[in-house]
């Protein structure tokens, strides 16, 4: 399994360097690369995990100095197994889909080029077992991401995204690798088995505030990847990168691994309570904000990234619940099929709209696209918590262990669950229901079947995903306990309230408007947080560049360099002229001096 393992890692970035350096020219050979590349990805993936193999394995140190060593090596335990068969499961279905949706697009071997650099990415973090190498391919992420949100980089507002996404990551990243740091300061290691391993008497538990401060530090990273308050606001710019491309960094995989981070140092959370309560709060807060964000969204996609980063938040609130890793990864788990499904189902409206993105251009679709319609409405009422469907398993398990743990975490999230269903429902009703409102929506179609089949696959497991059958088959014992907890008969009634209660609000409040009845400009304007940003970023970053840039060249090249430079260039010009190579001159002075001196002398 460990050789399954390197070619399941390897073989995408294979592709994508076939892909750059042989078929530039050739756009089927260029797709058909990167797609053989997830397949071989996904029967690899689907392979270890069926074996069961578990251990940590090492091939070799990459740096070896003494007491500090980097190795680079592979963890096969039931958290990586697990979430390789989420990224492999879902990326072929993304690739597939992209056939279709990239058809006529500009850049296509560059496309496919970078998903194939992006699945390697992911794989090597999902496979990390230590720190430094996880840390190497988190921000191979970022690269890899940064080039396909600016796929189009002939508009300003792509181009613009990709830098911003890249640029509020590596704020997050920068605490996380202080935290790798200090981890290895207190353990003197960075591999996964040793730093999570309980040693009441070491330096990361004895030292008071040390244990927090690391786990902080680390939970940066994820602040950054899975687009936490207050580092949140790429991920909605970043839907100007192609449907698919959304579909696969913003729902499955690249928001997922800050998650993913969280659970592989679970037990360092778990033994510090104020790291743990600083992530619920974060998380908390992140899933009420994004959700309310989302209902003043007119964007097709805007508005699922803003319900992605409200899911996120579930997870890292799961997280710093700090019961088991499987909670917030059992959200994760079925939240990656159903946003998937989503975000294809909205690429699927996009090309029927012909690269329509605004909602209230849209209208009566379920009669002209019957099949997105069904994908559709499968991915939202699982998403939103309908009962029976995936979402309600893993959202509400989250909610139930709120409940048990810290109430106002749980009415908060709760409040964030009415949210999800009402913002969903709105915008089905408004882009599939009622009558069109454009000559595009008039005579929308229905999708090729290339892009058709992947929503009807995925629609599957966005249904069963949370079923008990599969929760007892990806989240076994040794990952972690999802039991239900013990709360009180009509706490399950609050959630299911909360659901119907969101539905009938959307239905009653937008069953055939022709425009936005609920248009606030706070939400329309993302309660203002961006422009706060772009203020900060032009007169406080701007005014500081500006002051450093005066006393460089005033004061520290003015004044220190070139003044002294002046200050010795006048005497010795002065000077010059005490040196005119005349003997008459010189006597002159000379003379001078000595009346001079006798003066001084008789006074």
């Amino acid at each position: 399994m460990i050789t399954v393992a390197w070619i399941t890692l390897t073989a995408p970035l294979v592709a994508a360097a076939l892909i750059l350096l042989v078929t530039r020219t050739n756009k089927p050979l260029a797709a058909g690369l990167a797609i053989l590349s997830s397949l071989i990805s996904a029967v690899g993936g689907w392979a270890i995990f069926l074996s069961k193999t578990t251990g940590e394995f090492t091939a070799f140190n990459w740096v070896d100095l003494g007491d500090f060593t980097i190795p680079v090596g592979l963890a096969l335990d039931p958290l990586s197994r697990t979430m390789l068969v989420i990224v492999t499961s879902i990326s072929p279905l993304v690739f597939i889909f992209s056939l279709g949706y990239m058809k006529k697009e500009e850049g296509y071997w560059r496309y496919f080029a970078g998903l194939a650099l992006f699945l390697f990415s992911m794989l090597g973090i999902v496979l990390a077992n230590n720190l430094v190498m996880m840390y190497i391919f988190w921000e191979l992420v970022g690269v890899s991401s940064y080039i396909l949100i600016g796929h189009y980089f002939q508009k300003d507002s792509a181009a613009d995204a990709a830098k911003q996404a890249f640029l509020v990551n590596r704020i997050g990243d920068f605490g996380f690798m202080l935290g790798i740091l200090l981890l290895w300061l207190a353990t003197g290691s960075t591999t996964f088995s040793l730093v999570n391993a309980p040693n009441d008497s070491g330096p990361l538990h004895s030292i008071h505030l040390l244990l927090p401060v690391a786990v902080i530090l680390i939970f940066c990273g994820t602040v950054g990847k899975s687009a936490q308050f207050p580092l949140h606001v790429w991920l909605p710019n970043s839907m100007e990168g192609p449907t698919p491309v959304s579909s696969l960094l913003h729902a499955a995989t690249m928001v997922a691994a800050g998650v993913f981070l969280l659970a592989r140092i679970f037990p360092l959370v778990e033994a510090s309570p104020v790291a743990a309560d600083i992530i619920a709060w974060i998380g908390a807060i992140t899933a009420l904000g994004a959700g309310i964000l989302a209902i003043g969204q007119d964007d097709i996609k805007r508005i699922l990234a803003y319900s992605t980063i409200s899911q996120l938040g579930y997870m890292v609130t799961g997280a710093g619940l700090a019961f088991s890793a499987a909670l917030p990864m059992f959200h994760l788990f079925t939240h990656a099929f159903f946003k998937c499904l989503l975000f294809l189902s909205a690429g699927s409206v996009i090309i029927g709209m012909h690269h329509e993105q605004d909602i209230w251009k849209m209208g009566g679709l379920k009669n002209k696209m019957p099949l997105t319609f069904l994908a559709y409405m499968a991915g939202m009422l699982a998403l939103s918590g309908c009962p029976g469907l995936s979402g309600y398993f893993s959202k509400d398990l989250i909610m139930s262990y709120a409940w048990e743990s810290h109430r106002a975490i749980f009415w908060v999230v709760v409040v964030a669950a009415g949210l999800t269903p009402f913002y969903m429902a709105r915008q089905a009703l408004v882009v599939f229901f009622g009558t069109p409102r454009s000559d595009h929506a008039k005579h929308a179609q229905e999708s090729p079947a290339v892009m058709v089949v992947p929503l009807l696959i995925l629609a599957i497991p966005a249904v069963i995903a949370g079923w008990p059958l599969f929760q007892h088959i990806f989240f076994p014992p040794d990952f972690g306990s999802l039991e239900e907890p013990h709360v009180p008969f009509f706490v399950p009634y609050i959630f299911l309230s909360a659901f119907v209660l969101g539905i009938a609000l959307a239905v009653a409040i937008y069953r055939n408007p022709l425009n936005d009845p609920l248009r606030i400009p706070i939400l329309q304007h993302r309660f203002y947080i961006d422009a706060v940003y772009d203020w900060a970023v032009a007169n406080i970053q701007g005014g500081f560049a500006r002051l450093c840039s005066f006393l460089d060249r005033w004061f520290i090249n003015g004044v220190l360099v070139q003044g002294t430079a002046t200050v010795v260039w006048t005497l010795g010009f002065a000077l010059r002229f005490l040196q005119l190579g005349n003997l008459q001159a010189y006597a002159l002075f000379f003379g001078a001096g000595v009346v001079g001196l006798i003066y001084l002398l008789l006074r």
